[in-house]
């Protein structure tokens, strides 16, 4: 039963991660900004998010590049949990990655596929590498040591979706 609820809730999840939300704006020369990059950029660098921006040759688009921080989850020392630890700990790690998702901390999560020993990754929406792993290393998973996390800064252009 604890298994069945496990399933219902990581689907949920991830149908909710998949939803389509509001995506921030980020001008391109065709449309009519409500938000300059001048100020999306200021508003970063006031914040503490370290950006840069250049222009792309083939658009003429201004790209503004953001760091975020990217966090592996990979297999820990202690996996010696029963079944109802192992399901009480899976549950409240995605309650925890619910909770970075709503807030605004982290922008997407997933599993690996495969049964390796990186488990899977959260990208951190964050200012600092210290705020990015504070905030993994809340996971109650990794508090109990099933898994341990390894974070590193990651560039990747702000606004741009997922294909």
């Amino acid at each position: 039963m604890e298994t069945q609820k496990l399933i219902v809730l990581f689907f949920a999840l991830a149908i909710f991660a998949c939803k389509e939300v509001e995506k921030p704006e980020v001008p391109m020369e065709s449309e009519s900004p409500k938000k300059s990059v001048a100020s999306i950029k200021k508003e970063l660098t006031d914040k503490g998010f370290q950006i840069f921006d250049y222009v792309d040759e083939e658009t003429k688009d201004t790209v503004l590049m953001q760091q975020y921080f990217i966090a592996f989850l990979k297999r820990g020392p202690e996996r010696s949990q029963n079944k109802a630890e192992t399901d009480s700990l899976q549950a409240l790690h995605m309650a925890h990655l619910g909770r970075m998702y709503e807030e605004g901390y982290a922008d997407i999560s997933g599993t690996f596929g495969d049964d390796g020993d990186i488990r899977g990754i959260t990208i951190y929406n964050v200012p600092t590498l210290q705020m990015a792993d504070s905030l993994a290393n809340l996971d109650p998973s990794v508090q109990a040591g099933r898994l341990e996390i390894e974070v590193h800064p990651w560039w990747a252009a702000k606004g741009f979706p997922l294909r």
